[in-house]
Formats: C-alpha cells, sequence, structure tokens
C-alpha cells in the first residue's frame, strides 16, 4: 500500500482514522468495527463488502 494514500483514506462511513494491517491485507475502522480488504494493493472501501470485527477483535489491532 502506497503511504501517500493511507494517510487520506479514512472510513466511509463515520471518517474515523483506519489502521492498516499488512499481514492480513485489512483497513481496519474501530469505531464502526469494520475490516475493508485490500485486493492488489487496492482497498475495496464498500460497507457492504466490509467484514464486521468483534468487539474482542478489535482490542487486539
Amino acid at each position: 500500500m502506497d503511504a501517500k494514500l493511507l494517510d487520506i483514506l479514512v472510513c466511509p462511513l463515520c471518517k474515523s482514522p483506519l489502521v492498516y494491517r499488512k499481514a492480513e491485507k485489512e483497513l481496519i475502522c474501530k469505531a464502526d468495527r469494520l475490516a475493508f480488504r485490500i485486493e492488489d494493493d487496492i482497498p475495496v472501501m464498500l460497507a457492504d463488502e466490509a467484514r464486521k470485527m468483534t468487539a474482542e477483535e478489535v482490542e487486539k489491532v
């Protein structure tokens, strides 16, 4: 992922900053407990396609 892109990306729902998890290829919104996948270095920022996370998962991020 491009560092400049990571600096400007926010959650499409609440506009919170995202946490980049390189190994999992995901961008995490802690506020909404959503994980947006990254395919071929392109973030899929669609709320309908985001993975819902449990509170325990979010605490580990």
